[in-house]
């Protein structure tokens, strides 16, 4: 195997580390967060007002958590897959001057 097939493979497993421990690292948050508002509702005992506001803020934080890391990965994979494929991104070119309208002479 030649050394940029082991480069290759190297990169793939620091990848799927990578992954693995974020995504391990949003669970283990997500589950944090639930168990501090859950703890927080049963410490409340019935203040409607304060629980919805409780549970708001645990919903928003594990949704907010989620969809970075969801939307990190997904950017990360598609610079990867583009850098792969050798590809480049378009290129925004400027439109050429517009000439400006020819003097009459009299």
């Amino acid at each position: 195997m030649s050394s940029s097939g082991t480069g290759v493979a190297q990169d793939t497993d620091v990848e799927k580390t990578r992954a693995r421990y974020g995504l391990l690292a949003v669970i283990v948050s997500n589950l944090a967060i639930a168990g501090v508002a859950i703890f927080g509702v049963w410490r409340l005992d019935g203040d409607k007002s304060v629980i919805v506001g409780i549970l708001t803020a645990a919903f928003t934080a594990v949704s907010s958590m989620t969809t970075a890391y969801l939307g990190i990965k997904a950017v990360a994979n598609t610079a990867k897959s583009m850098s792969l494929s050798g590809a480049t991104p378009p290129r925004h070119t400027e439109p050429a001057p517009a000439t400006p309208p020819a003097q009459r002479t009299p």
